[in-house]
Order: C-alpha cells, then sequence, then structure tokens
C-alpha cells in the first residue's frame, strides 16, 4: 500500500512513522509513505500557503493552488489515488472504516492546518475524514491515527493474525479485560477463572466481560 501525506509540516512524522509496527511495515515492503511538502508548490519567495478570508473574520484560510499542485504531482505517480481530506466536519473514522482503506492500493491524505481549507480543495476529495468532534491545531495528528490504524490492518503487518480478531471493535465489542503477571498487586488479583486452566469458562468470561464494557462504553458515548 502507498501513501501519501500531503503536509506544510512534514518533519512532524518523523518519530511516530519510524518506531514500532509502521516502521516494520515500511521495512516489509508492505508500505510506502511518502510525504508530499505542500509549501514546495507555492510560487512566491514567502512559500505562502495560507491567506485573508474573503469577506473578513479571524484567522488565515489555506489557499487552493499549492494543494491542487501538490496532488497533480501525487496523481502523477498514482492516477487511482484515493484521496482523504481530513476536516472537523468529516466522517467519523473507526474501524470499520480502517479495513475499507487497508484494502486500497494508494491513498492521499491532506492535512490542513489554520482555520481549515479554501471551500474549493473539497473538490480534491474522495471523502473527508474525522477523528472526532473535537479541533486539533492540524490534520498531522489525524493522519498519523489513520495510517497506524489502517497499517496494522494490512495482511501480513502483524505476525499474529488472532491478535486483530479479539481486538477492541473487531468484532463489535469493546475487548474484555487482560491480565498478566504478578497474580496480585496492591491487593488486585487476577480473577481465580484465568488461572484455571479451564478454557470454555475462560471464554465465557470473556465473552461476558467482553459485553459487559461494551454497554457501558456505549452508554458513556450517548451521555
Amino acid at each position: 500500500m502507498e501513501f501519501y501525506i500531503l503536509s506544510i509540516f512534514p518533519n512532524m512524522f518523523d518519530s511516530v512513522f519510524s518506531e514500532t509496527i509502521i516502521k516494520r511495515a515500511q521495512e516489509m515492503g508492505l508500505v510506502n509513505i511518502e510525504f508530499v511538502n505542500i509549501r514546495n508548490f507555492t510560487h512566491d519567495r514567502h512559500r505562502t500557503t495560507d491567506d485573508y478570508p474573503f469577506g473578513g473574520g479571524a484567522g488565515m484560510v489555506m489557499k487552493p493552488e499549492p494543494i491542487y499542485e501538490a496532488m497533480d504531482c501525487v496523481k502523477s505517480k498514482s492516477p487511482n489515488v484515493y484521496t482523504i481530506l481530513l476536516t472537523p466536519t468529516g466522517r467519523i473514522f473507526n474501524q470499520q472504516k480502517a479495513r475499507e482503506l487497508s484494502k486500497r492500493k494508494s491513498i492521499a491524505i491532506i492535512c490542513g492546518r489554520y482555520e481549515g481549507f479554501d471551500e474549493r480543495v473539497r473538490y480534491l476529495a474522495d471523502e473527508e475524514i474525522s477523528i472526532g468532534k473535537f479541533i486539533l491545531s492540524g490534520g498531522e495528528i489525524a493522519a498519523m491515527a489513520i495510517v497506524d490504524a489502517t497499517t496494522r490492518l494490512i495482511p501480513g503487518v502483524l505476525g499474529n493474525k488472532e491478535s486483530l480478531k479479539e481486538e477492541s471493535f473487531e468484532n463489535g465489542l469493546i475487548e474484555y479485560p487482560q491480565y498478566t503477571r504478578p497474580r496480585e498487586y496492591k491487593n488486585m488479583k487476577v480473577p481465580d477463572i484465568l488461572l484455571s486452566g479451564n478454557h470454555n469458562k475462560i471464554k465465557e468470561w470473556r465473552e461476558r466481560e467482553a459485553k459487559k464494557r461494551t454497554i457501558e462504553w456505549m452508554g458513556e458515548e450517548d451521555g
């Protein structure tokens, strides 16, 4: 899979994408991530990517020309690239969307800044995505989350396929509680059922706890 990330701050991704799963996926040749600096497609000596909004108002708006030219560059390499625009009003990203994206061959993610994009930038997007009902300083952190969640679903990236099946949201449930050594810590004990060796009973307990957690989580979401 190919990711093209359009940003005016591409260096923000260095530490995140050079570690753990994403690093391994790149080393294995399963994922290629290319950063496209939007400033490289400006034509003034100040490399300006924003301007004042028509009609007045606070803040600055990202100009359309550099973004369109940056996307022209991406499409010259990958004509059928699927383009995502990160906006607060986009569809909320979730595990189902991560699975959908993991099946694509080429994805471009456009990261905004300032007060957002010139409205004409929306015509570049196949889809608009948000990672939650809150405002970030820019789209870079959202892009990191999307790439991470999507990459780990690509076949071959994770060594243990079973770990994906039991993760939260994969089967519509929050993952059951997990414990490891020591058996007791600060008077908090591992449930006896997990030490019983009875795999059927353990499975039943995990299913019951997963359903309980999901109901609690859904109640918090509704609230």
